[in-house]
């Protein structure tokens, strides 16, 4: 009759469930004792042992966004595209037109990633594609924002391999293919990784299906896999730091099966058109306890479940156990009462078990049997976001190295003499080159649904079928400007996606957002995280890309020998793009020598957290670099006009690494070189390698160059005309900085050199 734990404290088993329970049991679950007395007023009586794990797994942060739902609600949150509000379905849901909507989300897999990254990423890759079909759209695209610690680390190495393998194997497997992403690397993510997923689906406006469970006396059923032991209690392991010993926490690493979830698609799709469906909703975090809350909550009714009916993989599990399992590719469905037969039928021409459950009721509450004897009685709306969870405003407090940073002086910065030295330095960086080692293991073809269009450009573009539309698509966040800087930081990384899709041909319409966090409780994280809250409304408010839902990930810390770090703060954006007429795409490449380059926006003596600075001068901490969000917009007006009217031959945004990486990056494409020039206004290594924001390259044909330069002129809008494109060289300055086809295999193999 107690309880086991590991050496971290971590729950991991019980071997009898009429334990003692007390405030220490409930600590001990991750509740705290304010917490415990709630939930005993709550039933008005001390709770069974089933009962304290179900509100222990609900009200962990990972389910409640205790710690972060009253700034969330800050976010705009609507907006004349938007079908459903933020956190009314399982992903956000955007009218694209012709009848057609998109849902999509983003959503972390950090911990389990950082413990087995195979399984970790592959079940996270997995999860957020069920949240997309659960609603009745069919995904089309994934996408990913990955961040690892030091790759000189054989750690790293392994962790990037396991990670890329899950993602590849998954989505290559399941049939949708991996369009666009990014991968950063820095010290602060050696033992916490980060792994999110983004998901994008297609569906007819009015055929979707809402996480819902009307009308008392409807049918549950189980569909999809067995019930296993894996992830029980993977929401609470995800709302805890990491530790040397985490890997013992096991047990909370889910398993996935990539075609078992082709097959859970393809009959959840066809079982929608019989319309025998009330509401479905995917079995993510906290498996059979959160698909029954949530649902019933949102329709203020209840359910008798019958856990014997619950098919499991193993024998003899415990209630607590098959509530808590996070077992992957199993849904939860309120179908039709007198309709049954139609569910059934579909899933068993699929192959998947469709097991009836338990029926709706009109108690509020959720009841569960087992062996006949009711095991756990709960009102659902208590266990909820937005119901009875708990809701905290912490408190906050600056951190001192804000103000440290004010210290920063350009000045006291020597400016190189070998420019070609420094270009070298930075354009190796592991965060610029190419990510083809990685990306070569994902199928971004497969599908045909969709056509992923060959022409490489600043967001990944996907047509939609049927249409003379595409879809724009992003994930965007630099932390170490968000580190130096959360609430500029932010705003950078919302408009940095907007740029991208701009600079694309596209119009950007809604964002989702998956936010990366260290311990709540720490007073200087919590403020990181307030800030960048308000930078990122700010910034989508301008922008009018309204947030439709994503994820918050606390806890992304680790604990070494009793010395807590938590990694930069990592609010990482996906941003949806609308393209209405995809003959409008623009890519990033050079297209014809003599094209002429113009560097759109104002540049400036600004190298703040720039890769030059980190790479060549070892300077690992500096100011956020400038930004301004009326510049941007203005710049981001200007893009969009001109792609449309046609003058844009190639549009790629100046980002991490400066112009020079920019202009590489057009040129390697096709393989053509350039001539360019310095403007003396400027530090030559700020003008080169600096990252203040609010820039774009673009070229544009000889015959074109007066009418655009007029145009530009008469608006009043800052330009250079900085060189032209040209042979297969590149020269700065009269001086030959090498062949292109050298920096396209510094580019190319660079990544692929340190993985072997």
């Amino acid at each position: 009759m107690h309880l086991i734990f590991n050496k971290n404290n971590f729950f991991v088993s019980a071997t009898a469930t009429n334990v003692e329970i007390n405030h220490q049991v409930a600590q001990q679950l991750g509740l705290l004792p304010e917490e415990f007395d709630k939930i005993c007023s709550i039933l008005g009586r001390t709770p069974n042992f089933v009962e304290l794990n179900i509100f222990s797994v609900m009200w962990s942060e990972h389910c409640s966004y205790k710690n972060s739902i009253l700034w969330l609600k800050t976010l705009p949150r609507e907006g004349e595209r938007l079908l459903v509000g933020a956190g009314e379905e399982n992903a956000g849901l955007v009218d694209i037109g012709d009848g057609l909507a998109c849902a999509f989300k983003i959503e972390s897999h950090n911990h389990p990633s950082a413990i087995e990254p195979f399984q970790g990423a592959a079940t996270g890759v997995g999860g957020i594609h069920r949240d997309i079909f659960t609603m009745g759209a069919r995904p089309i695209a994934a996408l990913n924002s990955l961040r690892f610690g030091n790759l000189k680390s054989n750690q790293t190495k392994h962790l990037v391999e396991g990670v890329v393998k899950g993602i590849s194997h998954y989505g290559n497997c399941f049939g949708v293919p991996t369009v666009g992403g990014e991968v950063y690397f820095n010290d602060c993510y050696d033992q916490n990784i980060l792994v999110n997923a983004m998901s994008v689906g297609i569906v007819k406006v009015g055929e979707t299906v809402s996480a819902v469970a009307d009308g008392p006396g409807n049918p549950v059923f189980i569909v999809g896999s067995a019930t296993g032991k894996d992830g029980i209690h993977g929401a609470t392991f995800a709302s805890a730091d990491l530790t040397e010993d985490s890997a013992e926490d096991l047990p909370a690493v889910q398993v996935g099966d990539p075609f078992q979830e082709k097959l859970l698609l393809e009959a959840s799709l066809e079982a929608i058109k019989t319309g025998a469906i009330v509401g479905m909703q995917d079995m993510g975090a906290a498996g059979i306890t959160c698909s029954t809350s949530e649902m019933t909550a949102k329709s203020g009714t209840g359910m008798r479940i019958d856990l014997d009916k619950v098919p499991t993989r193993q024998p003899n599990m415990k209630a607590w156990e098959i509530l808590l399992s996070e077992s992957q590719e199993r849904m939860l469905i309120v179908g039709k009462k007198g309709q049954e037969d139609k569910l059934i039928k579909v899933f068993e021409k699929w192959d998947l078990v469709c097991e009836e459950i338990g029926v709706v009721t009109d108690t509020q509450r959720i009841e569960f049997y087992q062996n006949g004897v009711l095991v756990a009685d709960v009102p659902s709306e208590p266990l909820v976001l937005g119901g009875g969870a708990p809701v905290y405003k912490r408190e906050f407090t600056k951190p001192a190295y804000i103000d440290s940073l004010k210290d920063f002086n350009i000045d006291k910065i020597a400016e190189p003499e070998n420019c070609i030295e420094v270009a070298q330095a930075v354009f190796s960086s592991p965060n610029i080159v190419s990510k083809r080692w990685i990306t070569e293991q994902y199928d971004s073809m497969i599908g045909t649904n969709t056509m992923v269009s060959n022409k490489v450009s600043d967001a990944a573009v996907i047509r939609v079928k049927g249409t003379e539309k595409a879809l724009a698509v992003c994930t965007d966040c630099n932390s170490t400007y968000v580190y130096a800087d959360p609430y500029k930081g932010a705003m950078i990384a919302v408009a940095e996606a907007c740029r991208n899709v701009v600079c694309s041909g596209a119009t950007p319409v809604a964002v989702t957002n998956n936010l990366n966090f260290g311990n709540p409780y720490n007073t200087e994280v919590y403020w990181q995280f307030v800030e960048s809250i308000k930078g990122m409304g700010e910034a989508c408010r301008k922008f009018n890309t309204p947030v439709t839902g994503g994820n918050v990930s606390f806890y992304n810390q680790s604990v070494i020998d009793n010395k807590t770090e938590p990694v930069f703060p990592t609010p990482t954006i996906g941003m949806l793009g609308i393209m209405e007429d995809l003959s409008k795409h623009t890519g990033i490449a050079f297209q014809e020598e003599d094209d002429m380059i113009i560097l759109l926006g104002d540049c400036r003596d600004d190298i703040g957290s720039s890769e030059y600075l980190k790479r060549y001068h070892q300077i690992e901490k500096s100011p956020a670099p400038y930004f301004d969000i009326d510049e941007e917009l203005k710049l981001q007006k200007v893009v969009s006009l001109l792609i449309k009217e046609g003058f844009c031959k190639s549009a790629h945004d100046i980002s991490e690494g400066g112009l020079f990486t920019t202009l590489i990056e057009c040129a390697i494409v096709n393989e053509i070189g350039f001539n360019m020039s310095t403007d003396g206004k400027y530090r030559k290594d700020a003008f080169l390698f600096g990252e203040s924001q609010s820039r774009v390259v673009i070229t544009v044909s000889r015959e074109k160059l007066y009418i655009l330069m007029n145009y530009l002129n008469l608006i009043s809008f800052p330009y250079d005309l900085i060189g032209r494109v040209e042979n297969s060289h590149v020269v700065i300055d009269g001086e030959d900085f090498g062949n292109i086809s050298y920096w396209k295999n510094v580019h190319q193999n660079t990544l692929g050199d340190i993985m072997s």
